[in-house]
């Protein structure tokens, strides 16, 4: 096996491909979720901007509230969006409520709950201590601070967090745009009736669901058949579309009838690597056309959807910008049943998990592990990693997984 690459060094490889990222563009803050920013966002305000009560109660004096029994003559009211303009002076306090600004000479806020009030006096229940249940000016960001780095990708929380800093607009990333070719004369599309030695592409439409998760808009050039002209006119539909990525689905082997690596070098792909010590998806291809970067995944449903995870999501990610784009996104599990020595290959077996509360979640690998079947794939939570030449492993011995039932960002 040692002309085949290993995962991390095709992962590399694929990422070094990636000349940079994609150009910037802006859009309305309604329409940034899932967006990649292209530049940092600051704050353009200071979050509070006053001093601001954290609890509903009055505001006080703390020198005029140390002691049980100690009255005060309410002058007036704040509440969020009507704040009180005056000032607090000896003896006096004000009803407040959360998140209305603390009125001037006030320095604590007596809760509620620690203070009755009758014809407009007030009278302490528990003294106050100074500042407590006050949310200072700034407490959560200030102005010109920096609140989120480019390369992140806007979930609701960095959404709220951008809102909340006064940009109605955001500079991102736009979408990579994908194209996805599947080849060959066994597929049929979904729906249409397959003839008896044909079967029903579906390896299409999980790689463009990948990618779409991932944040690229999908460029879906069909079904090619295993002929050098069809595979060419592909190839110039995914370059009219001006595809930054260009996904092939089978035939990126060798054989007699796997004419896509040829195919492409026709067209003069520049060929970065073939075959991967990987277990699934040994013949992956990876390459650049011209602009477009070139990523052959193997046929088989399976394969080609591992790889996918492992390879296209972070070739996508980088076209966003995203720093993060080759982390590692394993976690540490433990084996539910033993398994054998490994061979030079990097397996990625299909396993279901077992997870109890405070316990690291138990792996364990599906009997059959056949890159065909969809099947076994569907029901599993994770892929379970063992390196090339793993030693022999037992039932409850530390083991790494990637889950297949989380989002990838």
């Amino acid at each position: 096996m040692s002309d085949l690459i290993p995962v991390a060094e095709a992962l590399a490889r694929v990422l070094a491909s990636v000349a940079g990222p994609v150009e910037p563009e802006t859009v309305p803050l309604a329409q940034a979720a899932g967006r990649t920013l292209a530049a940092d966002v600051g704050a353009s305000r200071t979050q509070p901007p006053f001093p601001a009560s954290a609890m509903d109660g009055y505001a006080v004096r703390s020198a005029d509230a140390s002691e049980v029994g100690a009255s005060l003559r309410m002058i007036g009211t704040s509440a969020a969006g009507h704040g009180f303009s005056g000032r607090i002076g000896a003896g006096e306090t004000v009803r407040i409520f959360t998140g209305a600004p603390v009125p001037e000479g006030a320095d604590a806020i007596l809760i509620q709950e620690n203070a009755s009030a009758e014809d407009g006096t007030v009278r302490v229940l528990e003294p106050v201590e100074p500042m407590r249940f006050i949310r200072r000016a700034g407490l959560d960001f200030i102005a010109g601070e920096t609140l989120i780095p480019a390369g992140m990708s806007l979930d609701a929380r960095r959404l709220a967090l951008a809102a909340a800093a006064g940009h109605p607009r955001l500079s991102v990333r736009r979408r990579p745009r994908v194209a996805i070719l599947a080849t060959g004369d066994e597929l049929v599309e979904p729906g249409a009736t397959p003839g008896w030695d044909q079967i029903v592409a579906s390896n299409s439409l999980a790689l463009a669901a990948l990618a779409a998760e991932a944040g690229a808009d999908i460029i879906d050039l069909g079904i090619a058949a295993d002929d050098h002209a069809a595979l060419a006119d592909a190839f110039r539909r995914a370059r009219e579309a001006r595809a930054d990525l260009l996904i092939t689905l089978g035939g990126a082997s060798v054989g007699d009838h796997d004419l896509v690596q040829s195919a492409l070098a026709k067209e003069g792909l520049e060929l970065g690597f073939w075959r991967v010590a990987l277990r699934p998806g040994k013949p992956l291809m990876h390459g650049r056309l011209g602009d477009m970067l070139v990523i052959g995944l193997p046929g088989n449903p399976v394969s080609s959807i591992v790889c996918g995870l492992l390879f296209v999501v972070p070739a996508i990610r980088a076209l966003q910008g995203d720093p993060q784009a080759g982390a590692d996104r394993s976690e540490p599990a433990r084996l539910g049943r033993d398994l054998s020595a490994n061979d030079g290959r990097a397996d990625y077996m299909r396993a279901s998990l077992t997870v109890e509360p405070g316990q690291l979640p138990i792996a364990t690998a599906e009997q059959r592990q056949d890159s065909s079947m969809l099947g076994v794939l569907g029901r599993s939570e994770a892929l379970l990693i063992r390196a090339p030449h793993a030693p022999a492993a037992t039932a409850g011995d530390l083991c790494r997984i990637i889950r297949l039932d989380r989002r990838l960002f």
